[in-house]
């Protein structure tokens, strides 16, 4: 009883999309860490193959596998498990993690050390390396510059070092990997479906932190994230869904007056021009389109599923 008192249940929720491979090695990570309680949700978002039936035979009881009839996106593919998660297992606290991630063994027991030792935190989140390049950061805690909607990942491309070792107050943590309180989407809700991928989780800190919560970056818990496995940079699908979700968050998130005179601008130099600029270079005619129909969907409120999943 006292192990369970001190050690908060969590429930760790992973999506799986034609990422078998990938889930598994995260699987076997997880099997390695020293946090007595948690469990795992599979939440099989309409993967094409056998995934789930390998994962049902390779990892038995280890996991709550549930299957999606079609791919629902990050958004909702997690709601679902969330929901599974507060009606079947009663946890305090709930992982986010990327399927295409590799953990170390103590990072739970870190994150949930600080979310736990004070009421205003709600979000906490660790620090991620890139699984390839193991002492190079893709994320140490994030900052948002709300109006216009753009993220900045503290750290990016820099090589590990004591200076990215501080625990610290963040404006957002990525979605890759974020623990969050079950009191706290009590009061913000869960992700919004809207976003379908990409944008859904600054959106969720933006919230805790309208609501007074703290959002942490841990640097203790470390991971290792492939980063790109789902659509990839550039593809029509990311090129879709980032610029009609850049468009949702800011509709969200600002005034009309920031929309107009600071988002508007930097949305046409930067998340128009120039990556105009490098797909015609690559001549990747299907992204270019795949980029007009997100600005035009964003532009007349047309979220949810998208046009391009691929």
């Amino acid at each position: 009883m006292k192990k369970v008192m001190t050690c908060p249940k969590v429930s760790i929720i992973i999506l799986n999309w034609n990422g078998l491979e990938d889930t598994i090695e995260c699987l076997e990570s997880l099997k390695k860490i020293t946090y007595p309680n948690y469990e795992v949700i599979i939440v099989d978002n309409g993967s094409e193959g056998n995934d789930v039936e390998v994962l049902r035979q390779r990892f038995g009881d280890y996991i709550h596998l549930i299957e999606n009839d079609k791919n629902y996106g990050f958004a909702e593919g997690n709601n679902i498990g969330m929901r599974y998660a507060f009606q079947n297992l009663n946890p305090e606290y709930l992982l986010l993690l990327n399927n295409d991630t590799v953990v170390s063994p103590h990072f739970l027991t870190e994150l949930v050390e600080v979310a736990k030792n004070d009421g205003d935190i709600g979000i906490v989140g660790p620090k991620i390396c890139y699984y390839h390049e193991p002492q190079t950061i893709n994320f140490a805690g994030g900052v948002l510059l709300r109006r216009i909607g753009q993220p900045f990942a503290i750290g990016l491309h820099q090589t590990d070092s004591s200076r990215y070792d501080i625990l610290k107050e963040v404006d957002f943590i990525a979605g890759c990997a974020l623990l969050i309180g079950t009191e706290v989407i009590n009061r913000i809700g869960l992700l919004d479906p809207d976003y379908f991928a990409y944008a859904e989780d600054l959106d969720w800190c933006v919230r805790a932190k309208k609501a007074g919560y703290r959002i942490m970056f841990v640097p203790r818990a470390k991971i290792w994230h492939k980063g790109s496995s789902t659509l990839g940079l550039m593809s029509p699908a990311y090129m879709y869904l980032s610029a009609r979700n850049r468009i949702l968050f800011v509709k969200k998130n600002a005034t009309i007056l920031d929309f107009v005179f600071l988002f508007v601008p930097y949305f046409i130099v930067i998340r128009i021009i120039r990556p105009l600029f490098l797909l015609s270079i690559q001549r990747k005619g299907n992204a270019i389109k795949a980029l007009f129909a997100g600005i035009s969907d964003g532009l007349s409120h047309k979220w949810g599923e998208p046009r391009w999943q691929r």
